[in-house]
């Protein structure tokens, strides 16, 4: 859900904004890797919660 907010968000800042495009989907790019990041760290506590 974090990276489709992060999409649309991009996507309505771009409209209303076309000449800030690029430095939008930078943004865009960097929060979503940030994003997968944390759910990726969270899947990884939750199997050690449960091995250990």
């Amino acid at each position: 859900m974090g990276v489709g907010n992060i999409g649309k968000s991009a996507l309505e800042s771009i409209a209303r904004q076309p000449e800030a495009a690029n430095d939008i989907r930078a943004n865009m790019i960097l929060a979503a890797a940030l994003v997968e990041g944390v759910a990726l760290f969270g899947v990884i506590a939750g199997l050690l919660a449960v091995v250990m």
